[in-house]
Formats: C-alpha cells, structure tokens, sequence
C-alpha cells in the first residue's frame, strides 16, 4: 500500500471531527499560504506539493459540514457553485485559458488527505490521462 494511501486513510479516520482542519487555520491566518484569491465565502491558495506548473486549491472559508463532495446536501449548492466560478475567475488569471484540470479528492480511496471540502486546480502544461493518484 502506497503512503499516499496510508495517509488519506489515517486523514478519514478524523473526517467527521469538529476540530480545526490544516485549511481552517489557513482561513484564520494562522498557518501562512499563498493566497491569490478571497472574498467571503471562498480562498484560493498556491498548493505547497504543486503536481503541475500552476497548481492551487480552492475552499470554502466555512468547512459548515462540508468534509468531503459526498457530504454535499441541498444546502451546499450554491456555495459549491460559487466555488466553481472561483476556480474558472483565479485560472484565467494564472493564464489557464488553454486548459485546466479540476480535481476533487472524495475519501480514502479517492485519496482525499484534508476533510475539508477542497478544489485542486493545475494547468500550465499538457496533462495525462488518467491521472491517476
């Protein structure tokens, strides 16, 4: 079994607690990032790992259950929209416009390592297919 593996399962087994995730003390400036976008319901920051040129995440400034897309309810529409249109707004101002790769990680398995729901944006290069994990 591969670390990465390791890790999100390790991460899963803190999913549905309360506490602060890394991307939560991210939000309150508590742990420094690169931040390129924020308004108030959403922040764009530079991934500290970058798997391709331009790599970055997008999420919500309130987690508000969302741990993972599985968890998405009725409530979460809008706010997943917005954090769409964030991650199409900040990649055309990285240069993206010939193409970018949107990714969301969902659970053990899809390798998601923070449960705090997380849009991965990369570009700047041709990308592969499949991308594996």
């Amino acid at each position: 079994m591969s670390s990465e593996v390791d890790a999100a399962r390790a991460a899963a087994s803190q999913a549905d607690s309360d506490a602060p995730t890394l991307f939560d003390k991210i939000v309150a400036k508590q742990i420094p990032a690169t931040i390129i976008y924020e308004d108030e319901q959403a922040l764009a920051f530079r991934d500290i790992n970058p798997q391709a040129p331009v790599h970055f995440l997008v999420i919500p400034k309130d987690r508000n259950g969302l741990t993972r897309l599985s968890k998405m309810d009725e409530s979460h529409r809008a706010l997943v929209g917005h954090l769409m249109y964030v991650a199409q707004l900040v990649a055309k101002q990285e240069g993206l416009l010939p193409g970018f790769r949107v990714v969301i990680n969902d659970g053990p398995e899809g390798c998601q390592s923070v449960y705090h729901l997380h849009l991965h944006i990369m570009g700047g290069r041709q990308l592969t297919w499949p991308p594996g994990c």
